[in-house]
């Protein structure tokens, strides 16, 4: 990328190839290379390791259609797939959400929650948990296989669009923005935990375990249509990603190139919405994923924001390893939410004392 933008991304170089050129980063490229193999790794680690382990060896066999192994080969496809295809969707979408807010925001502690569509999604869900009664249909009922991913959509979705609606003001401010989701955040957060009060003890049950963040029981009915969501939104941040960069530019420099900044921002909060009511959907509101992951994309490439498909790279990995912990850690199998804080938490700390020493 060239001009003024350019100086904010790694170093890159052309290639070409007749009359085709191409601008290719190639640390970033390496990065990417290397992420995406080691998704496959982790993705292979977490389907032999779900439950009771099986050979890696038969399970990368079942894995590419070899069914001569019965028994391994429905509990890889019929109930570990689904599981490990949600966590890349979950880890994938949040942190390339992440990706987007940290850049709108020009925070590095930015992440989806501070337009409050994690709690707006969790509202949702919750919702629908205690007000329909979870009781002994729970999760496996009406509320678990429709009406929860549903809620929980529409509740991030409808909390983006209000954070956008009080935040606009002629335009989209990022330090406005901030602050109204910070406010609608802590509403949203209220509100769940005065419908928890209102439930009897089995729903309030239900609707904790769903908010600590959970991978468990997930099946092809949930996960396809929220994977094929995922692949249609990774063309959205196709075509908006280069562009990104142009908003952390102070604003009459980038106003003096000809960009239209409200409507890049709008765009670019459209987007992170809904990567991010994705991902709660599929695996409930992960914390740290969104907030670590871009960080640690960006440091790993040299770039000066973060790169938001490398960022969902790093975010499919996470979810990944600490699914894979919590089933493995302890007798009792955790909560993916329970170790992606336990992972993220030592992280954030050390962000904060980065930043501190940064100013001091």
């Amino acid at each position: 990328m060239s001009g003024p933008a350019g100086n904010l991304l790694a170093p890159t170089r052309v290639v070409r190839w007749g009359p085709v050129s191409v601008r290719i980063a190639p640390r970033a490229l390496t990065v990417g290379v290397s992420l995406f193999l080691l998704v496959l790794v982790a993705a292979a680690i977490h389907v032999a390791n779900g439950g009771s382990a099986l050979p890696l060896d038969a399970v990368v066999r079942a894995l590419l259609g070899d069914d001569s192994n019965t028994r391994v080969h429905l509990a890889v496809t019929e109930f570990r797939a689904p599981r490990t295809v949600g966590a890349v969707v979950a880890g994938g979408c949040l942190a390339m959400a992440g990706a987007i807010t940290q850049t709108v925001a020009r925070n590095p502690l930015a992440s989806p929650d501070i337009l409050g569509v994690t709690a707006g999604a969790s509202l949702g869900a919750v919702s629908v948990l205690v007000l329909a009664g979870g009781g002994a249909a729970g999760l496996s009922g009406f509320a678990g296989q429709v009406g929860l991913p549903v809620a929980a959509f529409a509740g991030g979705v409808l909390a983006g669009v209000l954070v956008y609606l009080l935040a606009w003001s002629g335009t989209l401010d990022s330090y406005r923005l901030v602050l109204v989701g910070l406010g609608l955040n802590g509403l949203a957060v209220s509100l769940t935990t005065w419908l928890l009060t209102l439930g009897d003890v089995t729903s309030a049950a239900q609707a904790l375990t769903w908010m600590s963040g959970s991978l468990n029981g997930k099946d092809w009915p949930l996960v396809e249509p929220m994977g094929l969501l995922a692949l249609v939104l990774l063309a959205g941040v196709l075509v908006l990603g280069q562009r990104l960069v142009l908003l952390t530019m102070d604003d009459d420099v980038a106003i003096g190139l000809g960009v239209r900044l409200g409507r890049l921002r709008l765009y670019a909060l459209i987007l992170a919405t809904l990567l991010a009511s994705t991902g709660v959907v599929v695996a409930g509101p992960l914390v740290f994923v969104a907030l670590a992951s871009p960080q640690i994309a960006r440091l790993l490439t040299g770039s000066a924001v973060p790169p938001i498909l490398l960022s969902g790279l790093v975010g499919m990995v996470f979810v990944l390893v600490a699914d894979t912990v919590a089933a493995n850690a302890l007798a009792v199998s955790l909560p993916v939410g329970v170790a992606t804080a336990v992972l993220g938490g030592p992280y954030l700390i050390f962000l904060i004392l980065r930043n501190q020493r940064r100013l001091t």
